[in-house]
């Protein structure tokens, strides 16, 4: 009873064996996005493709799991994975769910993350006519140099996984926590404020680059928050990060068709 008390009712999701359900569970989640995790680590941390090996391309949200590693004295580009599979892993233990492989799920839920992913491309072109695709993905420049389509497959697939981990399963547990348990709001009353708090941080950490802030990105990337936030909370971890990533993908294969077109 008191452990159903203290874990917010959007993490409880997964008790049942339906579809639904079970794409929920950590482990699962883990298991979906295990290739993911495996691409960026070889194509953005050994950098194959990038312009200079000498640089570094990783998602920001990287950067800083290594930054906050580094003030316990742990160093290494290694960390970030085993953090997303030491968070999984516990939660999945905490919660006693079965142990079980299912490849038909893995593909259900990378079908439903392309049906979300697709929604998103088409609501952006629908009320910006491309400029919110401009505006939520960043591409990476090295000098002058446009990074080859390698790099930006690899950066969007990690922006998927590390900005999801950050401001989604770690920041909405942290605001749960805060706002449920500290202040005993309800959670339906909480779920709101966590959502538009959760995407309003997420816009502005995209100015952590050398990009100038404008109202216009600031506003899309809120809209992207929310959506993602939403997929988060009621579809499970592995389907937001698939979706962030397959949006960013398409945006990039996008990108590349217009400009061999132009």
């Amino acid at each position: 009873m008191s452990k159903a008390r203290k874990e917010p009712q959007w993490l409880r999701f997964g008790s049942g064996e339906g579809y639904f359900d079970r794409s929920h569970r950590p482990l699962q989640c883990l298991i979906f996005i295990a290739p993911l995790l495996v691409i960026y680590q070889i194509g953005a941390v050994l950098h194959p493709w990038s312009p200079a090996h000498s640089q570094s391309h990783n998602i920001i949200a990287f950067e800083l799991m290594l930054n906050f590693f580094s003030l316990f004295g742990a160093v290494g580009n290694y960390l970030p994975p085993l953090a997303v599979a030491a968070i999984l892993l516990g939660w999945h233990v905490a919660r006693k769910d079965p142990l079980k492989f299912e490849p038909g799920l893995y593909v259900a839920m990378a079908a439903e993350s392309f049906l979300w992913a697709v929604a998103l491309v088409i609501l952006f072109v629908a009320v910006a006519h491309g400029v919110a695709m401009q505006a939520l993905t960043h591409p990476v420049e090295h000098a002058m140099t446009r990074l080859s389509w390698q790099s930006q497959v690899v950066l969007s697939i990690g922006a998927g996984i590390y900005e999801e981990l950050l401001f989604r399963l770690v920041l909405i547990t942290v605001l749960n926590i805060i706002l449920v348990d500290l202040f005993g709001l309800s959670v339906a009353k909480a779920i709101p404020i966590i959502i538009i708090a959760s995407a309003v941080l997420f816009s502005l950490y995209h100015f952590l680059g050398n990009e100038q802030p404008t109202w216009g990105a600031f506003v899309i990337r809120t809209i992207a928050g929310i959506y993602f936030a939403g997929i988060f909370i009621f579809r499970g971890f592995g389907i937001d990060v698939a979706t962030h990533a397959g949006y960013d993908l398409m945006v990039v294969g996008l990108d590349i068709m217009s400009h061999h077109h132009g």
